[in-house]
């Protein structure tokens, strides 16, 4: 029966063990991604608001009470910069004609 039993143990494939180096390296490699996952998750979680309750949150647009509301026009924010520079002299001139006559201009410089 020993014999039996040292026959069996002497039959064992050469490649039993040999898969650590190579299952090391595959488990290393699922950490990293796991990691990178974690990170990214973590990024886009940061953008969510606090809460999804109604409440909590502000209305997209605001529903008139009565009609007489409809009837006024309703400022966008930054209106009123919008319309101070468009009423605002323009920075930059436009350029002069050729005869030109004025202090400075290109006929004196010449």
């Amino acid at each position: 029966m020993t014999t039996i039993l040292a026959a069996a143990g002497d039959q064992m494939p050469e490649d039993v063990g040999k898969a650590g180096p190579l299952g090391l390296l595959l488990v290393v490699l699922l950490l990293i991604a796991a990691a990178l996952l974690v990170k990214s998750m973590s990024g886009h979680l940061k953008k969510l608001p606090h809460s999804f309750d109604p409440a909590d949150q502000e209305p997209a647009f605001q529903v008139p009470d009565d009609i007489s509301e409809l009837d006024r026009p309703r400022t966008q924010p930054g209106q009123e910069l919008l319309d101070t520079l468009r009423k605002a002299p323009l920075a930059i001139e436009p350029p002069r004609p050729e005869g030109d006559d004025r202090a400075g201009g290109p006929a004196e410089r010449g």
